[in-house]
């Protein structure tokens, strides 16, 4: 058997590829379409489906068979994450004891196409007499879904991109649209910020920049480089070797910060030609320098090392005096950056 009859269908060997830019093409422009349809038939009755989710005390439950099944989960997840408590039940599983997850305090975003799931239509009574509202996503605005919800949202297409009309895909394309357009509506009328997105991604990049403080990530204690102005330039340079930083503080006796010598500050000396074998910490330093506070975001101690193009940042509490250390090396750790 060969590969192309593995599954008893075989590619067309006239397939050519014009004809498949074609296809990817039309597919676009049919599901482009759907969006623009969809877009312009908008109707006071998403108005009053945000306003019944915002309303909600408990959480909103979806729920969809086969590919709108994908397209529930999917749009529960995105609820989820901007602000909106959500949850998927699966329809056929909702008839066998899982209807007992829904409560009355919950909203049911039931998406269908047809409106005539067998799975959804044998559950829809009960949550009529539960008393549970019931937002449809449907494009059959006659359907046993459309009559038994309190809100109808139209997710009806012309048709689909499928060339046969029957697979599900200008009408999942519609159906995500709208799940994404309820979501982005209810985070705003949420007044949800990045910061909220960030916290229920900790583990994204997005997270690690809104969530991580300097104080996370920054070097204290005896691992910080310092010495007093009064420190001899090889001693220095013993306690730069020792701590590994790339630079070292100097600090007064009551560890006010007073300058900062790094690497680059060494190799500029070197380049000079200058004789350093007598000189202190004081005469090398450089003065004022760049410091951030350990309650920063770390992005921020990130943005402040690339504006000014160095690589090591002093932490300083509100005193001025010295509280810790962070270096690029630190902020990839944390992957910051």
């Amino acid at each position: 058997m060969t590969p192309n009859h593995a599954h008893g269908t075989s590619a067309p060997e006239s397939l050519s590829d014009q004809r498949i830019l074609q296809l990817a093409h039309e597919t676009l422009e049919i599901e482009a379409d759907a969006v623009r349809y969809l877009r312009n038939g908008l109707s006071p009755s998403f108005v009053r489906a945000v306003r019944a989710i915002l309303n909600v005390t408990g959480r909103v439950v979806v729920m969809g068979m086969g590919k709108s099944g994908h397209v529930g989960r999917k749009m529960t997840a995105t609820l989820a994450s901007t602000g909106t408590p959500a949850m998927f039940v699966h329809p056929a599983e909702a008839s066998h004891g899982d209807l007992g997850m829904v409560k009355d305090t919950d909203l049911v975003i039931a998406i269908s196409n047809s409106g005539e799931s067998d799975e959804l239509a044998a559950i829809l009574p009960v949550l009529k007499r539960q008393g549970v509202p019931l937002v449809a996503l449907t494009g059959g605005a006659q359907s046993t879904l459309a009559h038994h919800a309190d809100i109808v949202l139209n997710t009806g297409v012309l048709k689909e991109a499928c060339p046969l009309n029957l697979a599900p895909t200008a009408s999942t394309t519609a159906q995500m649209a709208m799940g994404d357009a309820l979501a982005v509506a209810l985070l705003d009328a949420r007044g949800f910020k990045a910061e909220d997105f960030a916290r229920s991604h900790p583990g994204g990049a997005l997270g690690r920049r809104l969530l991580t403080h300097v104080s996370d990530v920054m070097r204290s204690g005896d691992a910080v480089p310092r010495v007093l102005p009064e420190t001899s330039f090889s001693d220095l340079m013993r306690e730069m070797s020792a701590k590994g930083l790339g630079a070292s503080a100097i600090v007064d006796a009551h560890q006010h910060v007073l300058g900062i010598f790094t690497d680059g500050d060494l190799r500029r000396l070197i380049e000079k030609g200058t004789d350093m074998r007598a000189l202190t910490a004081q005469q090398v330093m450089h003065v004022s320098p760049r410091t951030v506070r350990a309650s920063a975001l770390a992005a921020e101690a990130a943005e402040l090392m690339e504006l000014y193009r160095i690589t090591s940042v002093l932490v300083v509490d509100d005193q001025g005096v010295l509280c810790g250390a962070i270096n690029t090396n630190d902020l990839m750790r944390a992957k910051v950056i």
